[in-house]
């Protein structure tokens, strides 16, 4: 079956003066997924996204939307897709409904089909009870919505959002979050870029972890993680038996261990499928290390991204 491709870039090239912020970046994004775009700040990640959407022109590759080439057909691309940048560009000034359907005239549409859609809209992102208020009295969740919304009013093909969920409570994200699934399941593909690791395990089909401007790695989030095993991580009774402990994982991983001396917890990555959890705890026992709690888990994107991304050794899950 041949796959077609919302969103294709190949070997693209961008310069801010001596920053070389993209370095051969190749994305395949099939239409109607979900593509999570990881990297830390100053990965590529935002300069992809304007470079995607024309508002930035590439200095090499070539990159089409929707079947649109980004420089010879930009016209074609604005009008297929829909663009959720870092900051929301809303009036505070309008309140939530004339927003929308100012930029539903804009976009062309008749006056009745323009409060219609915008009415729509408001309701579909549970905004409505508060549609006729300023936008500059708007929480940060709000706003984000009425912004997705505003992006929504043309029914694009292919929808970019560039951390969306920035700065947001986990009420607001949520909510965002749920938006995305649906327009996922009504057949948009959507290109997210993001720092939280979570949200892109939580949305994407498929990973891109972007890397000093050139995708490091992709695949999707369960093929990722099966790159580097599982974690195994125990906590100790007492400090005294952090040194045991690692000893133990040390020899059964054949990674270096990572303690926390503070939570008294040591940590490893395994490869080996045939480690179990009572193999582990039974070899800490003939140790003699006193151990209060063990577990063996699949990594977290965090990890992954650390590790395949040569940023550093794993760090340990924290509780939401």
């Amino acid at each position: 079956m041949t796959t077609t491709y919302a969103v294709l870039s190949e070997c693209l090239e961008k310069r801010f003066g001596d920053v070389h912020a993209l370095r051969g970046l190749d994305l395949a994004v099939a239409e109607g997924t979900v593509c999570g775009v990881l990297g830390r700040n100053g990965a590529g990640k935002t300069t992809a996204v304007r470079v995607l959407t024309t508002l930035t022109a590439p200095d090499g590759g070539s990159a089409r939307i929707a079947g649109h080439d980004v420089v010879r057909e930009a016209g074609a691309v604005r009008a297929a897709i829909g663009v959720t940048g870092q900051s929301a560009s809303v009036d505070g000034e309008l309140s939530g409904r004339q927003n929308l359907r100012l930029f539903a005239r804009l976009l062309k549409y008749r006056g009745e089909v323009a409060r219609t859609r915008a009415d729509e809209l408001l309701e579909r992102f549970e905004l409505t009870d508060a549609a006729d208020r300023p936008a500059r009295t708007y929480s940060g969740g709000m706003r984000r919505r009425l912004d997705l919304a505003a992006s929504l009013l043309a029914r694009p093909q292919v929808l970019f959002l560039d951390e969306p969920t920035t700065g947001l409570d986990p009420h607001s994200r949520n909510q965002i979050w749920a938006a995305v699934r649906e327009l996922a399941g009504r057949g948009t593909t959507v290109l997210l870029t993001t720092q939280y690791l979570e949200e892109a395990d939580q949305l994407a089909d498929d990973i891109v972890l972007v890397d000093s401007g050139r995708a490091a790695h992709s695949g999707s989030p369960a093929e990722l993680k099966a790159r580097i095993g599982s974690y195994a991580e125990v906590v100790v009774a007492h400090a005294s038996a952090l040194g045991p402990a690692a000893a133990v994982l040390d020899q059964l991983t054949g990674t270096e261990p990572v303690l926390d001396h503070e939570r008294r917890t040591v940590g490893a990555v395994t490869t080996d499928p045939s480690l179990t959890l009572p193999r582990i705890v039974r070899e800490l026992d003939a140790a003699g290390a006193a151990v209060i709690d063990a577990s063996l888990r699949p990594p977290t994107l965090d990890e992954v991204f650390l590790r395949l991304t040569g940023r550093g050794t794993p760090i340990k899950e924290t509780a939401a």
